[in-house]
Formats: C-alpha cells, sequence, structure tokens
C-alpha cells in the first residue's frame, strides 16, 4: 500500500514521477548551486560520523540493486551526495502542477502535484533497513528539521509564488500554473466531488475559495498562502444540531475503529498505533479505552484547514514531534504477497516515534458527546502543524482550529466508549479509493438511549 496515493500526493503514475526526477536531475546538472547551510550542516554530520556514513552507503547501494523494486517505479538516487544535491535544489522550488502523457499508455495525468518532492527522491533508500536506522538517529531527525524549516521560509516567500502563474508546456511532464484554468477546473472538481449538481462544477475558482482574480496571483502573497485557502464563507454550511458531529476536515473517510484497547494496535496511515501512543502517553487518552476512532485523509488539491465538529472548550491543545523519512512508513512493496522482509515495519511496531500530530481534547457543550479528541496527523515534508487556538478557549461548531502547512495527511476524531455514532459519508465508500466529504457537514450523529 503506497500511502503517498492518498488523496494524490504524489501522482499514480510511476512514469510521470520518474520523468520528474530525471528533470531534477538534469537541473541540477545545469544549474549547480553551493549546498545551503542546513544540507551542508547535514553532510557535515554525516561525514564526520563513521556509523552513519556507513549506513548512508548501504541504503543507497542496497536501493540501487533494487531497480524493478523501487516502491514508486523512480530512478534511484545512486548516493547520499547526489541525493543532497537534489535536496538543495528542491530548497528554491514550491510544489509545480504538472501534466504528464504516459508514452506508453497514452493515458493522460492532468495535475499532479509532487507535494511529497523528498519522498519521491527516497522512496526506497528509506525502507531499506540502513535506511531505517539512519533516519531514526536523533541528530539526523533534528538535522533534517532544520532544512524543513529552511524550505517551509522559501514556500511562506513571495518569491514561491512563481508557481501559481508560470506554465511550461515545453518540459516533461508539462509545468501548469496552479492559476492556469485547467489546474483551476481541477480544483473546482475536487470541491465538489460530493455534490450531485453537476452545475456547482462549471462555477468559478472564486466561488468556491477567497481570491482576488483582478489580481495577477489572486491575491495570494505566497504558495503556502495559497495552500491555506479559505472557502468563501457560505460555501461550507455548518451542520446544525446539538447531537450532530460535524467534518472537521474537508476530507475522505478512511477507517473507523471502534470498542479501542488502550495499548492494542490499529492501522493508520500504514503505521501500527496504540491509543496512548496516538495521544502522546497523555493522561486524559484512557477517558477514551473502548471508545471509537474516526480517520480520514485529506486531497492535496482541496482545503487544508481543521475546524471544530463540536461546540465546547478546548480543555488541551499542543503540537507532538515526529520522526521524518522512516522506512516503516512502507508496507510489502518488494514482494508480491504483500510481506517484504527488508522493510522494518514488518518486524518490528515502532509505536514511539512516529509522525507529527497536532492533539486537541475538546469539552463538549452536549454531555451525550462529553470529552472528545481532534488529532491531526502530518507526515514527513508536511509535518507542519498549526493550532489556531488555546486552552480554556470556547468554541462554536465550525470554528477554525488550525492547519497544515506545505502539505496535509489525515485526522482523526476520538470519542469515549459512552458514544454512540450513526456515521453518514455521503454516498461514499470508507476506504482508499473514497471521495472527499465537505468540512463542516454531518459526519455523524449522536445516539441516545431518549
Amino acid at each position: 500500500m503506497n500511502i503517498h496515493s492518498f488523496g494524490n500526493w504524489l501522482p499514480k503514475s510511476k512514469a510521470h514521477v520518474n520523468a520528474w526526477i530525471q528533470h531534477l536531475k538534469a537541473h541540477t546538472e545545469q544549474h549547480p548551486t553551493e549546498l545551503v547551510q542546513p544540507i551542508q550542516e547535514f553532510k557535515d554530520l554525516v561525514d564526520n560520523d563513521e556509523s552513519l556514513i556507513e549506513l548512508a552507503e548501504r541504503m543507497f547501494s542496497y536501493a540501487g540493486n533494487q531497480k524493478e523494486l523501487t516502491p514508486l517505479g523512480t530512478p534511484e538516487v545512486m548516493s547520499f551526495d547526489e541525493f543532497l544535491v537534489l535536496l538543495n535544489a528542491i530548497m528554491t522550488q514550491a510544489p509545480e502542477c504538472t501534466e504528464y502523457t504516459d508514452p506508453k499508455t497514452g493515458e493522460l495525468n492532468p495535475c499532479g502535484l509532487i507535494g511529497f518532492p523528498i519522498n519521491a527522491l527516497l522512496d526506497w533508500p528509506m525502507a531499506t533497513p540502513a535506511g531505517y536506522t539512519f533516519f531514526s538517529n536523533a541528530l539526523v531527525n533534528q538535522q533534517i528539521k532544520k532544512i524543513l524549516t529552511y524550505w517551509s521560509s522559501f514556500l511562506a516567500s513571495s518569491d514561491s509564488r512563481y508557481v501559481l502563474v508560470n506554465d511550461d508546456l515545453n518540459r516533461t511532464p508539462k509545468v501548469l500554473g496552479w492559476l492556469n484554468p485547467t489546474a483551476q477546473r481541477e480544483m473546482v472538481g475536487v470541491a465538489c466531488q460530493a455534490t450531485s449538481d453537476p452545475a456547482l462544477k462549471t462555477l468559478p475558482f472564486e466561488h468556491f475559495f477567497q481570491c482576488d482574480p483582478n489580481d495577477k496571483y489572486y491575491g495570494f502573497k505566497s504558495w503556502d498562502d495559497f495552500f491555506t485557502r479559505e472557502f468563501v464563507k457560505g460555501v461550507r454550511p455548518i451542520a446544525e444540531g446539538d447531537d450532530i458531529i460535524a467534518n472537521a476536515c474537508e476530507s475522505a473517510p478512511l477507517q473507523i475503529a471502534e470498542n479501542v484497547a488502550e495499548t492494542s494496535e490499529f492501522w493508520l496511515k500504514g503505521q501500527p498505533y496504540s491509543l496512548q501512543n496516538m495521544m502522546d502517553f497523555d493522561p486524559l487518552a484512557k477517558q477514551f479505552i473502548g471508545g471509537t476512532i474516526y480517520q480520514a485523509f485529506l486531497s492535496a488539491l482541496s482545503y487544508h484547514r481543521w475546524n471544530s465538529p463540536v461546540s465546547g472548550t478546548v480543555k488541551k491543545a499542543y503540537i507532538v514531534n515526529g520522526s521524518y523519512y522512516l522506512g516503516n512508513q512502507y508496507q510489502g512493496f518488494g514482494n508480491p504477497d504483500g510481506a517484504d522482509d527488508s522493510a522494518p515495519n514488518n518486524s518490528q511496531p515502532f509505536l514511539t516515534a512516529v509522525a507529527t500530530r497536532a492533539i486537541i481534547f475538546i469539552e463538549s457543550d452536549n454531555p451525550n458527546i462529553g470529552l472528545m479528541c481532534f488529532i491531526a496527523v502530518g507526515m514527513a515534508e508536511v509535518s507542519s502543524c498549526e493550532i489556531t487556538v488555546k486552552e480554556g478557549q470556547h468554541l462554536d461548531k465550525g470554528d477554525e482550529l488550525g492547519m497544515f502547512h506545505f502539505g496535509g495527511s489525515t485526522h482523526c476524531l476520538v470519542f469515549g466508549p459512552d458514544v454512540k455514532l450513526a456515521f453518514d459519508f455521503h454516498n461514499t465508500t470508507p476506504g482508499l479509493d473514497a471521495t472527499n466529504i465537505p468540512v463542516c457537514s454531518r459526519i455523524a450523529t449522536v445516539l441516545t438511549n431518549d
């Protein structure tokens, strides 16, 4: 299972990603540049540690021998030094809207997003035993965080807006500005996934999202400003009723876990979690033993803010930092039976180092709901969660809780054991092929004994 295909954070076409990496390689050869400071520091860290040097060599040499087994079928990055050069180029690039026609099949892949560019480079090395150990290293993780922070500064700058308006139709894959009419139609289409009214899909981008179409950049100040765009007020009505749970994100339902035990494992984004682990061993986690967890994933072309599913008071709100680029994110890529002995995830649950996540406990005004928890789970490049509420703050249902920056991932709603729910999936079926349910619409109804 390739979790990067959830919500199209990477194009589903292997050839599409392949072409993107080939272009990146050509770009670095034609425009060599010095390594930016955090990447140079990363290189120095590895070069001065014999154990890290050995792990880096092993994970790339192992990957180089697996040409037919790479999870994405992409051209291998043959060495750690080559990876650093390609990573360096990404630091001054924002995610592009790409269009690719497979020369073998003739299939058109429109509006692809390389939302996980570093993952595209590391797709096999990080899934090797050496890669697992390398990226589990605390010093490596600290340095990667510095690199991602550096990149995030560029994505929040006006220099990153070029991807909104620049087309390059002669490149392979083709590049379309995100404000190109074709890309706008794709985003409008995603915003209309839950509707049965075809007329809505003909409405312009500005009908759905707050922007200024008279401005060259539609009023967006950066890639991140565009990425975290808001819906026009009224486009997403808030589901009414004290017993109605509102969808916290514009997201597609993935799965429901019921009667959850405190320490038993369940699967979340291809990674085994326990209830305690999800909540970072918070004392409040015990209140959810035997409860229900609803998980949904976000689309790359959609809305990336979080909204309160209930009216209530914020009891706790905090960020838990995680680890990056661990091979345990993959399941059985190398074995047609789905059991890849080289992937560490199959031999070790790795419950203590997981993705960055925002945890928000809310005491609902409705006593039939009581304490519930919203968890936003980031991953890799997109482990950038921002909470915009404070402890003690009262929320109305639909109020903003926070957002993902530079990418999105998945979210969970967690309810206590006494809360019985009837879910409404809006004519889609939970799973990898589910479509978006509008944010703030009804996702569940609380069942009472009355």
